[in-house]
């Protein structure tokens, strides 16, 4: 807003924001949200207020990014991966290349077989059964 020539307050961005956006206009309260960070304005009012700052809407919303790395989404490991055992890690990448019907039918046999275990365990301490 400053190098647009724009004091960098609520009031003035309300006001010239809704003079501009044909949508549902912006409170004071959402405007002062977005100026502190704790919120990002949609994508239909990143556009409006980088053509009212002549800003590209890509600026706005990651900032200047003329001189940064390009960003990349990284996918984070799945919580299986990160401590199974080599062969448990083969055993459900083979598991999810089954088809849907194969993959039903091996859930079933894991929770009948898991079931079973955790009924021996309730009678060795002697625990009602589920």
């Amino acid at each position: 807003m400053e190098a647009a020539g724009y004091d960098p307050k609520p009031a003035v961005l309300e006001r010239e924001f809704n003079t501009r956006y044909w949508g549902k206009p912006m409170t004071l309260h959402g405007v002062r949200r977005w100026l502190l960070g704790e919120t990002m304005p949609t994508h239909r009012k990143l556009v409006t207020l980088a053509e009212w700052l002549k800003v590209p809407a890509e600026e706005l919303a990651w900032g200047d990014t003329a001189h940064a790395a390009p960003l990349r989404v990284a996918e984070r490991p799945a919580a299986w991966d990160t401590g199974a055992p080599y062969q448990d890690r083969e055993l459900f990448d083979i598991y999810q290349r089954l088809p849907v019907a194969q993959r039903r039918l091996a859930r079933d046999v894991i929770l009948a077989i898991a079931r079973a275990h955790e009924a021996d365990e309730a009678d060795r301490a002697g625990l009602p059964r589920r």
